[in-house]
């Protein structure tokens, strides 16, 4: 049976009022970061990519990302020990901060989760095609795409255990499409010493190779994040104080050391940089499975391959409906009455679920009109990941400078400044290469468009919030993190 929140504005109060179970353990909350991270679909979407814009030394761009998300997921640790409230960045956010602040922070992550959605459904299609021998079209890729995003739904609609058991599955398929393939690449088509992870294969041509390797990092960028996803499910999870930091720490450490390697193995057996760098090769992973593999073994890599799209196509919906219905049940949208409809058999927010599977598909659909559909919808998911996270990271660097001073189960002490600085300037540094225009003979909208769509999003987020005012009709704490800025806005 379905019902509306029970407590206006629960999602401030953390651990009371919450409609959720607490049926997540320890290992399904690492799990569920894990799969969103995903060292498999990240590293499979945008291998060819990367090693084609910047040869074999772009695996150091997952050193560079995975050092930086590592300070993020330290301050988000210190956030989520003292506020372990579903929906993550935004109830952050809100009580760090204000509800304004909070606003732009959730209508920034909830834009970004939902085109990730559909970044990493869409990188499924050509899997799908192979897996069942039909071509990888646009138009068959789309259709992928929604039935990937629709089954995950269904999956995310079965209740917070079987998005558990889904979410240790999706770790097992990680594991064995980054470890078993890896070694087995490794040991039967090895062509490369570790040397070449140093040749750029003259990627740069006559100028410096950093703005190349900056521009080949995307994959890395991609890589670290998702951790964030173990503190959106905070609700439903015993003991989320000790909890959650832990596992939002494990998935960098095990996430980056599987992506990373998952990288090398691909780096060192590929036969021919030359044609990946010239574009002749333009499919590397796929063909190199083949080669390796033969059709029955790379079909059946496929296959693994496809549960690793799948269950972090599941975690993001998760993190997405939570998201949303956080926001709802705070009143910060349009609708949110229905936004906020609960099922109390499933313990799932059902409407909000359903909203995190239409506009990703909606947003599917619309790549049609782009030749280049892939890299930009990853651009600019990646763009309003980092955007949303360093909101929250720079709201809590304003708040210990106001005083405030974390008080959870997991602190950084003494460190916590001078990590939050860091975080802060690492995040910045990558926002700023993610959206730097290196296509100058492109037509401007195609030069800009990561930039042109976050500015859309703010700008639409701004207007909307301006002319509705309901940043302001929810009685869920705000500001509270620093005794004067108590009540703020």
């Amino acid at each position: 049976m379905a019902g509306t929140a029970a407590v206006p504005g629960a999602g401030g109060h953390g651990e009371h009022g919450t409609e959720f179970r607490k049926e997540m353990g320890p290992w399904a909350n690492f799990a569920l970061g894990f799969t969103y991270l995903s060292p498999v679909v990240s590293t499979y979407t945008l291998f060819g990519e990367a090693l084609a814009e910047g040869g074999p030394p772009m695996i150091w761009a997952f050193l560079l990302a995975g050092c930086g998300q590592f300070l993020v997921s330290l301050v988000f640790g210190e956030i989520v020990a003292q506020y372990p409230i579903a929906g993550g960045v935004y109830p952050w956010a809100r009580r760090l901060w204000g509800m304004r602040y909070a606003w732009m922070t959730g209508w920034v992550y909830m834009w970004a989760l939902l085109v990730t959605i559909t970044s990493v459904a869409y990188g499924a299609g050509p899997y799908v095609a192979i897996l069942f021998g039909f071509d990888a079209s646009v138009h068959t890729t789309v259709i992928c795409t929604v039935l990937l995003i629709v089954v995950a739904a269904l999956i995310n609609y079965a209740g917070t255990k079987a998005l558990s058991l889904a979410a240790i599955i999706g770790f097992g398929a990680e594991l064995i499409g980054a470890l078993i393939v890896g070694v087995y690449l490794l040991s039967t088509h090895r062509m490369h010493g570790l040397g070449v992870i140093f040749d750029t294969y003259d990627t740069q041509g006559s100028g410096s190779y950093v703005p190349v390797f900056l521009a080949a990092a995307i994959i890395g960028f991609y890589q670290y994040y998702g951790f964030e996803a173990c503190g959106d499910t905070a609700e439903e999870v015993a003991h989320p104080g000790r909890v959650i930091p832990k596992a939002m720490r494990r998935t960098i450490y095990v996430g980056g050391a599987a992506a990373t390697f998952t990288c090398g193995s691909l780096l060192l057996s590929v036969t021919d940089y030359g044609a990946v760098i010239s574009g002749e090769n333009t499919d590397p992973v796929v063909n190199l499975l083949f080669d390796a593999l033969g059709t029955v073994g790379a079909r059946l890599v496929m296959a693994v391959v496809l549960i690793s799209f799948l269950s972090c196509t599941i975690s993001l919906q998760a993190a997405a409906g939570r998201l949303i219905y956080s926001y709802a049940r705070d009143r910060m949208v349009v609708g949110h009455r229905l936004l906020r409809r609960f099922s109390h058999k499933r313990a799932v927010p059902e409407v909000a679920l359903l909203v995190a599977a239409v506009i990703p598909g909606l947003i599917a659909f619309g790549s049609l009109i782009s030749a280049d559909a892939l890299t930009k919808i990853v651009s600019f998911a990646i763009l309003g990941i980092y955007g949303a996270f360093q909101m929250v990271v720079l709201a809590a660097l304003r708040a210990r400078i106001k005083g405030w001073r974390a008080t959870g189960e997991f602190t950084l002490g003494r460190w916590g400044l001078l990590v939050n600085s860091a975080a802060l300037a690492y995040g910045i540094f990558a926002i700023v290469n993610i959206c730097w225009a290196r296509t100058p003979e492109e037509p401007w909208y195609s030069n800009y468009i990561v930039l042109l769509c976050g500015g859309i999003v703010l700008g639409t987020g701004l207007l909307y919030m301006f002319t509705t005012h309901h940043y302001g009709r929810g009685d869920a704490p705000s500001g509270d993190a620093v005794p004067q800025a108590q009540g703020a806005r």
